[in-house]
This record gives C-alpha cells, structure tokens and sequence, in this order.
C-alpha cells in the first residue's frame, strides 16, 4: 500500500465511536501512520479512547493482534497485517469468534488474491468526488457484484471547501489498485491513554 491511510479511517472513522458507547477504546496496532489527534477528535473520539500500538515486525503484530482478541477488549481493534498469511489469519478468525468487540485487519488489495477465512471482504479505493469505491468480494450469502460509492468527505472539510474542490477527478487507472486498501473484518455477525507517543512493543 504505497500510500497506506489513504481509505481505512475515511471508511472506518465514522463508525467507530458507536463501538466505544459503553466506555471502551480504541486499539490501533501498526498503523502506517501516527495518529493525528485533530483528526481523531473530529471523529468523535477523545485522545484518551486511544491505543496505539507500535509494532514493526510481523511476528511482533501478529502476537500483539492475537493477544489482544484473546482479551475481548471492549471497543474496537484495528490491525494493519500487510504480510498474514491465510493460516494466520484463519488462527485470529478462530479467537475473533469469542470476542465482541469488532476486528478489522486492513491489507493491501493484493490481498484480495489470497484465500482467507473472514467471513467480509471489503475492497476500497478512492473515487471522484470525494467519495470512496467500496467492492464487497465475500460475504454471507455470496458476493455483491456491484459497487457501493459512499460519500467521504470530512465533515470538518465540507462546510470550508470551495465547490470546485469538490469535484476531485477519478484516479489513473493505474494507479487506482495500488492505492486501495483490503479490509477484512473478522469475528461473529453481528489500556493506556493516547498521548501522542506510541506504546513500544
């Protein structure tokens, strides 16, 4: 994902203070970038609601992902598993389904090529107007054939942003794949404050 955080939090930010009503957090491991506080509270999540997690070797977020379902942590996790291999992630689909909290592994569209045990594939990228393409390759009851476009532009953005700047023009083709993003969201149907500092593993 050469560009990494270009979709996840416009698809994912929206919903997930709703995952925190009953006063849970937030868990981010490995993300390709700092968490920006701003943007965060924009969102709708106090800087206290957050765990990042760093992580640099892939062994090191597979154990800190697995660990932390294991917890059934309330609230949200988030993990950016560019390299999981199928088995590994079937392993986290297994303790996914004795968790309620939601689980999103997000990995480069080339992912997609891969089988995997999640029971929802989500495929984003980037599409004019500020909207996101989103592409659902696996779900129960059977792939959606068509894609879903979904207005993404920031709040915040919105109410300042000229009409012209609105209109954003669809990426090259070429460049269009390599710029999605793969969100896998495992689990059934259904703790330190961030303070601008990561937690070391």
């Amino acid at each position: 994902m050469p560009q990494a955080a270009l979709c996840e939090w416009r698809l994912l930010g929206p919903s997930v203070p709703a995952f925190l009503d009953s006063g849970g957090r937030v868990y981010l491991i490995a993300p390709p970038k700092q968490p920006h506080v701003g943007g965060l509270i924009q969102l709708g999540l106090a800087p206290d609601q957050v765990v990042w997690i760093h992580a640099s070797a892939p062994v090191d977020r597979l154990w800190i992902t697995e660990q932390l379902v294991k917890s059934d942590p309330a609230g949200a996790v988030l993990a950016w598993l560019p390299q999981a291999r199928p088995e590994q992630i079937r392993r986290l689909q297994i303790h996914a389904q004795s968790c309620d909290a939601p689980v999103f592994l997000l990995r480069p569209v080339t992912a997609l090529n891969d089988a995997s045990p999640a029971p929802l594939r989500v495929a984003v990228s980037l599409a004019p107007g500020w909207q996101l393409e989103v592409r659902i390759p696996k779900r129960r009851g059977g792939a959606l054939d068509e894609a879903l476009y979904l207005e993404a532009m920031p709040a915040s953005l919105e109410a300042v942003i000229p009409p012209r700047l609105k209109v954003l023009q669809a990426l090259p083709a070429g460049r269009s794949h390599k710029e999605a993003s793969d969100a896998r969201a495992l689990g059934r149907v259904a703790p330190h404050p961030f303070t601008g500092q990561p937690i070391p593993h």
